[in-house]
């Protein structure tokens, strides 16, 4: 691994939280210097950890793809939307009866913080305590009429994420969006409470991570309507990458659009955090 050395305009901060998908990797390839930005800021002594807002995976599997990738990752250095919902429903509503539009891992994460997970036939038959949307690969008109006949009968509207498309290697896959999307246009009801980026409660579980206060980390994204808000609503100090869905047009625009309150750094990757020697 090249030797690296943080740049001056980074070196105030503590705590490094960094978006995944379009920041970190593109499907199964890191971003190029990745690897050595990471590394550099770790052994310069500062904490780093991961947020991803997609329910696709488990933190133990994010981490080992980190891992396999080059970037040597702990499962409690990544933070996803499935884990923050979970983890709340959990505190706020233990066993709760849910019925969600969402793949395997997501169902695992709430099952194991002790929600009681519904079958389509379960959840038709009743009562539903809240509907979870989540971005789902397996969609099909079971399961957004099954949530359409909880949601009409009184179950909360909750959601993993509210993203309108994921960034993959060569382009982009429709999100969880169009899930919500479909359900307000439906029932008639809006969307109550989202878990992932941009809520606050993402970068709380983060700096209660890395121990350190918002004001002393930095926020890294290639997402303006999340990553780069989530972070400036929160007091801190944001970089966004171009490596990912947003261009530099879109980010300046950003900036000017939030009064010159963000992003604070505009940056082609996050190569740039650091000098790196060969």
């Amino acid at each position: 691994m090249a030797v690296g050395t943080i740049k001056e305009e980074f070196q105030k901060y503590k705590g490094f939280i960094f978006d995944l998908d379009g920041t970190i990797y593109l499907g199964d390839k890191l971003i190029p210097g990745a690897a050595a930005v990471v590394e550099t800021l770790r052994r310069e002594g500062r904490r780093v950890v991961f947020l991803s807002n997609k329910p696709l995976d488990r933190r133990e599997t994010y981490a080992r793809k980190l891992t396999k990738l080059g970037i040597v990752t702990p499962p409690q250095d990544v933070i996803n939307s499935a884990y923050v919902l979970a983890q709340l429903l959990a505190k706020e509503t233990p066993g709760a009866r849910v019925y969600v539009t969402g793949e395997p891992p997501l169902l695992a994460e709430l099952a194991e913080n002790g929600l009681q997970v519904l079958t389509s036939a379960q959840a038709l038959a009743g009562p539903v305590d809240a509907v979870i949307a989540a971005f789902d690969r397996t969609l099909n008109y079971e399961k957004l009429d099954t949530a359409f006949q909880a949601l009409k009968k009184g179950a909360r509207f909750l959601a993993t994420n509210a993203d309108r498309t994921c960034p993959v290697d060569g382009g982009e896959l429709p999100d969880a969006a169009g899930v919500i999307a479909f359900l307000e246009a439906t029932t008639g009801r809006k969307l109550e409470f989202v878990a992932g980026k941009p809520n606050a409660l993402m970068l709380q579980v983060a700096c209660e991570r890395l121990g350190a206060d918002p004001a002393e980390c930095l926020m890294t994204g290639d997402r303006l309507e999340t990553d780069m808000r989530m972070g400036i609503e929160a007091g801190m100090d944001t970089a966004a990458v171009l490596s990912g869905v947003s261009t530099r047009e879109e980010a300046e625009d950003y900036r000017r659009k939030m009064g010159g309150r963000g992003p604070t750094h505009i940056l082609r990757s996050v190569a740039e955090i650091v000098h790196v020697e060969s």
